[in-house]
C-alpha cells in the first residue's frame, strides 16, 4: 500500500515537474520568438518629445506660444518630489523595487478579475510598462504586445535609471485637455508651475491617467473627487503625508481653471494678433512644420507691444471712421433666441458662445452684447464681461442717427431715428463705452467692411516693431501685411525717380507734363495725372512732390523701363517686374512688407536691408539656431571703453544706390511732405513720406520715415473696389501715419537726416530749375545736394521720353484754376498774373527748348 501511495505520488510529482517544465519551455520560447525584431529601447536615452514653442517680446515677456502637443519639458531633478510620489503611489507603488514588472501585482489583478467574474479587470502595467507602450510599442489590448511590453521593460531597466523612466513618463503622458506632461497639465487644470501644486492638487492629476476624458472636472465631477481621494489615500499609506493632510485635502472641493476657479493660462497672455501668427507662418515655413509646432522653440520677437498697440489703434479708428461715414448698418449677423435671454445667467452663457469672427474680442474698448429689450426711444443690453447695475445699460437714439440698416434683400432702410430702427431682442452687437462732456454712454459699432494693414520696421536692422494684418486678427486672420498682393500706385514711384538720378538726372532736371498716348496691345492707353491737368515743363523735384503721373511715365521712357525693373528689384519690390510702361506708375501687385522694406533702404541711405519679425531662435537646449543681426561689435565686449566713445559696429551690407542719390529721394519725399501731398501729415521729428492712390481709388497707400523708422498704411476692400471720389492716401492713410510716427517718435527719436559725403549744395529755382546764386533766399529757393556734374545735366536737359507735346495745350501752374487767373512767383521771387486759359506759347519756359 505504502509503495503504492508513494508510486503515485511519485508520478504526480513527475508530470508536474515535467509540465513545469514544458510550460517553462513554452514560455521561454514565446519570449524568445517576441524578443526578436523588438523596437531599440536605445532610443529612449535621446528621447526628444514634441514641446511647445513660445514667442517673447525684446523684454522677455512670454507673448505667444504654438503647440501641437501642448507639453512642457522638465527634468526629473526639477520635478517636486510631491508629484513624483503621487504618480508613484497612484500607478505603480512598487516602481523603485521591481525590475520592470510586478509579478505580486499582476497576479493580483488577475485574482480581483477571478473572483468578480471579469467585473473587476483592472490593469497591472508598471510605469516602466507604461513607458514602453507610449514610446516603443502600439497602443492595443493584446497578449502580443504586453509579451513585447515585458521584455522591453526589463531590457530598460538594466540601461536606464529610474529617475529617467519616471522623467519620461511623466513628461510624455496624455492628461487631457490636450496637456501632455505633468508640467502642462498644471498650467491647463490650475494655471500654476508644478513647484505651487498643493497636495490635493497634485493627487487629482495622478488619479488622470486611468481616464483623462472619464475624470473630467465639471461633467465628471463626483468621480473626479473619489478618484483623487484615492490617490490621496494611497499617498498616506505610503508614508508620503500623514493621516491630517489626507483628510484636510479629501475634504477640499476640487478647484480647476475648468470650473472657473483660476483664470486660464491663455487669458494670462494677450489674444493672438498678426504679429505672432506671421512669425508662425514664417518659421513654419524655415524650420519645418513639425518643428515649429513640437521643437520646444524660443523665440525672441522684434515687436514692441507698445506700438503694436498703437499701430492697431490707429488703423482701426481709420477704418471705423470710413466705414462709418457710408452709414450702413449690418450689425454682426448672430443672434440669441429668446428662450436663452430670460436671466442674466442664460444670456451670459450665451454670448460666451459666439465665435469671435462675428464678435472679435481683441479691440480695445468693445465688448460683445445682447439686446435684451427695446423701448420707444432706447434698446437695453447685456454686455459681456461688463457687470449689470441698477439700472442698466442702453443705446440711445443719439447714437443711431448715423446709419441706415442694410435689409436682406440688399437694400437700405430709412435713416434711423431710435435703436429699434437697427436692432432687435435677441441680437448680438458690439458695444464701446464714450465718454462725452455730458457723461458717457454706450454705442454701437461693426467690424469694418473696408481693410487696410500697417507695418513698421527699424530703417538700419530690419526689424519690424508693428504690424496689424487687418482690423481685427479674430475677425479675419488674413494678414494683408505680409499675403494680399496690391498695386501700390505712386507709392511706386521713387523707385522710378531713384533710377533716373542714378542715371544722371538731378532733382530739378524739366521733365514734360503733357498728355501722352501709348498704343498697347490691349488698345490706346492715354494715362493721366490725378488731377485730368498738365502742367508743362516742370523740374523732377514738383513732379515727385505733386504726384504727377505723365512725368512719371516720360521718365521711364526715358531711362527705359528695363532700368527700372532691375531698380524695383534690386529693392524687392518685384521679382520679377514686368517691363511695362504702366508698371512704372505702381499697377503691379506687390505687398506691404516688400514695400516697407524697399523704403526702409532710401532712409539708410541705400544699403540694403532684410526684415525681420524675429531676433533669435533657441532650440529646446538653449543653442541659438538663427540670430537675425549678422553685424560684428568687436568694442561690445570691452569694460574699459573711454567716456563718451561707443562701441564700433562692423556691418557689411550691401550698397544698392548711391548714397547721394538716396540723400537726394529722403530730400524730395521730404519735399512731398511740405509742399505735396503729404503736407497735411505733422509729425514732430523730421519726415519723408509718399501717398499712394490707384485707379479710381481701389488701393490707397501712404508710406513714410523718419531717420530710424519706417511705417506704411494701406485701406482698401479685399475684393477691389473704389473707395470713392474723396479716397487719397494722404487723407485716408495719412492719419495712421502721423498717429502713429508721433507715438513712435516719443520712444524712439528721430533727426534730421544724415548727409552723406562727397557731394555738394547748390541753390535752384524750384519753379524752373534754374540755378542761382549761392546767396539767393525766397520761398522759390531750393538748396539741392548734388553730385559732380548734376548741375550741368539740370540746367541743359529737358526729358520728354521721346512723346510729343502739343502746342496751344491749356496748361496749368501752381494755384490756377480751371478758368481763373492765377498769381506765380517768377525765378526772380516776383508775383506776376497769368491769363486764364494759358498755352504752351503763352508761357513758354524760353531757351530751355
Amino acid at each position: 500500500m505504502i509503495r503504492f501511495v508513494l508510486s503515485t505520488f511519485g508520478g504526480i510529482f513527475s508530470w508536474i515537474v515535467t509540465a513545469i517544465f514544458f510550460v517553462a519551455l513554452t514560455v521561454g520560447g514565446v519570449f524568445w520568438m517576441y524578443s526578436r525584431n523588438l523596437p531599440s529601447y536605445e532610443q529612449l536615452a535621446q528621447y526628444t518629445p514634441k514641446t511647445i514653442s513660445r514667442i517673447y517680446s525684446g523684454e522677455g515677456k512670454l507673448i505667444d506660444e504654438f503647440a501641437e502637443e501642448r507639453r512642457i519639458f522638465v527634468p526629473a531633478d526639477q520635478m517636486p518630489d510631491l508629484v513624483k510620489e503621487a504618480f508613484v503611489s497612484a500607478e505603480d507603488k512598487n516602481f523603485y523595487s521591481h525590475g520592470g514588472f510586478d509579478a505580486r501585482g499582476m497576479a493580483a489583478a488577475a485574482v480581483d478579475a477571478v473572483r468578480s467574474g471579469g467585473q473587476d479587470m483592472r490593469g497591472a502595467s508598471t510605469i516602466t510598462q507604461q513607458v514602453m507602450k507610449n514610446f516603443l510599442l502600439d497602443g492595443s489590448r493584446s497578449i502580443e504586445r504586453k509579451i513585447k511590453e515585458l521584455i522591453l521593460a526589463s531590457r530598460v531597466e538594466k540601461a536606464l535609471s529610474k529617475d529617467r523612466i519616471l522623467e519620461l513618463y511623466l513628461n510624455e503622458i496624455y492628461l487631457g485637455q490636450n496637456s501632455y506632461g505633468v508640467a502642462a497639465a498644471a498650467q491647463t487644470y490650475y494655471n500654476k508651475t508644478l513647484d505651487q501644486l498643493t497636495v490635493g492638487e497634485a493627487a487629482y492629476l495622478a488619479a488622470l491617467p486611468k481616464k483623462p476624458a472619464g475624470l473630467h472636472p465639471v461633467r465628471n465631477y463626483d468621480e473626479a473627487v473619489e478618484r483623487r481621494n484615492y490617490v490621496l489615500r494611497r499617498l498616506y499609506e505610503d508614508g508620503h503625508i500623514d493621516k491630517a493632510v489626507m483628510e484636510a485635502e479629501q475634504a477640499e472641493p476640487l478647484k480647476t481653471v475648468q470650473r472657473g476657479d483660476y483664470p486660464p493660462f491663455r487669458e494670462t497672455l494677450p489674444p493672438r494678433d498678426y504679429f505672432t501668427d506671421e512669425i508662425r507662418r514664417q518659421l513654419s515655413r524655415s524650420f519645418g512644420q513639425d518643428e515649429f509646432f513640437g521643437g520646444g522653440l524660443t523665440i525672441r520677437a522684434t515687436i514692441d507691444p507698445d506700438m503694436q498697440a498703437q499701430a492697431a489703434q490707429a488703423l482701426q479708428a481709420a477704418l471705423e471712421k470710413y466705414d462709418r461715414g457710408r452709414g450702413v448698418w449690418r450689425g454682426t449677423g448672430a443672434t440669441i433666441p429668446a428662450d436663452q435671454l430670460k436671466t442674466e445667467t442664460n444670456w451670459r452663457a450665451a454670448l460666451l458662445k459666439v465665435p469671435t469672427d462675428k464678435a472679435p474680442r481683441d479691440v480695445a474698448g468693445w465688448h460683445p452684447a445682447v439686446v435684451l429689450e427695446v423701448g420707444d426711444r432706447s434698446a437695453r443690453i447685456g454686455i459681456e464681461g461688463v457687470p449689470e447695475d441698477e439700472d442698466g445699460h442702453f443705446i440711445t437714439a443719439a447714437d443711431v442717427t448715423w446709419a441706415r440698416k442694410l435689409r436682406s434683400d440688399g437694400t437700405l432702410a430709412a435713416r434711423a431715428k431710435v435703436p429699434g430702427d437697427l436692432v432687435s431682442v435677441g441680437d448680438v452687437v458690439l458695444v464701446k463705452l464714450l465718454q462725452t462732456d455730458g457723461g458717457s454712454r454706450w454705442t454701437l459699432r461693426q467690424v469694418p467692411l473696408v481693410e487696410g494693414s500697417f507695418m513698421a520696421m527699424d530703417v538700419n536692422t530690419g526689424r519690424v516693431i508693428a504690424m496689424q494684418g487687418g482690423f481685427s486678427y479674430q475677425s479675419s486672420v488674413f494678414n494683408r501685411a505680409t499675403q494680399a498682393m496690391r498695386q501700390p500706385g505712386s507709392n511706386f514711384k521713387p523707385f522710378v525717380y531713384a533710377a533716373a538720378l542714378d542715371a544722371g538726372f538731378s532733382p530739378e532736371t524739366i521733365v514734360v507734363d503733357a498728355p501722352i498716348e501709348v498704343n498697347t496691345p490691349q488698345g490706346l492707353w492715354r494715362p493721366k495725372n490725378s488731377s485730368n491737368r498738365y502742367y508743362g515743363p516742370t523740374p523732377m523735384r514738383t513732379g515727385l512732390e505733386q504726384s504727377r503721373n505723365l512725368m512719371t511715365v516720360r521718365i521711364a521712357q526715358e531711362i527705359g523701363m528695363d532700368t527700372v525693373a532691375g531698380y524695383a528689384e534690386k529693392f524687392g519690390v518685384y521679382n520679377p517686374m514686368g517691363h511695362y510702361l504702366a508698371n512704372a506708375l505702381g499697377s503691379q501687385e506687390t505687398t506691404m512688407f516688400q514695400l516697407v522694406s524697399a523704403y526702409a533702404m532710401f532712409a539708410n541711405g541705400g544699403q540694403k536691408v532684410e526684415p525681420t519679425l524675429v531676433d533669435r531662435v533657441q532650440d529646446r537646449w538653449g543653442r541659438t539656431v538663427y540670430r537675425h543681426d549678422q553685424r560684428i561689435c568687436d568694442d561690445c565686449g570691452d569694460l574699459n571703453l573711454r567716456n563718451g566713445v561707443g562701441p564700433r559696429i562692423e556691418t557689411h551690407r550691401e550698397q544698392l544706390i548711391n548714397p547721394i542719390t538716396a540723400y537726394q529721394m529722403i530730400s524730395m519725399m521730404q519735399g512731398v511732405m511740405n509742399r505735396g501731398t503729404g503736407r497735411g501729415i505733422s509729425v514732430p521729428v523730421p519726415v519723408a513720406g509718399k501717398s499712394g492712390t490707384t485707379n479710381d481709388a481701389k488701393d490707397v497707400w501712404f508710406t513714410g520715415f523718419s531717420s530710424n523708422i519706417v511705417a506704411s498704411c494701406h485701406i482698401g476692400y479685399d475684393q477691389p473696389r473704389t473707395l470713392g471720389d474723396s479716397a487719397f492716401g494722404a487723407t485716408l492713410c495719412g492719419p495712421v501715419f502721423q498717429q502713429f510716427m508721433t507715438a513712435a517718435a516719443k520712444v524712439y527719436g528721430g533727426s534730421e537726416f544724415k548727409v552723406p559725403p562727397g557731394g555738394y549744395w547748390a541753390k535752384f529755382n524750384r519753379f524752373t530749375g534754374e540755378r542761382l546764386p549761392d546767396d539767393a533766399t525766397g520761398d522759390f529757393v531750393q538748396a539741392e545736394y548734388m553730385r559732380e556734374g548734376q548741375d550741368l545735366i539740370a540746367m541743359g536737359v529737358v526729358v520728354d521720353g521721346g512723346f510729343a507735346m502739343g502746342q496751344n495745350l491749356p496748361l496749368f501752374q501752381e494755384g490756377e484754376t480751371d478758368t481763373g487767373e492765377a498769381a506765380i512767383t517768377t525765378s526772380s521771387g516776383q508775383q506776376k498774373i497769368v491769363p486764364g486759359k494759358a498755352d504752351f506759347g503763352t508761357v513758354s519756359s524760353g531757351g530751355l527748348y
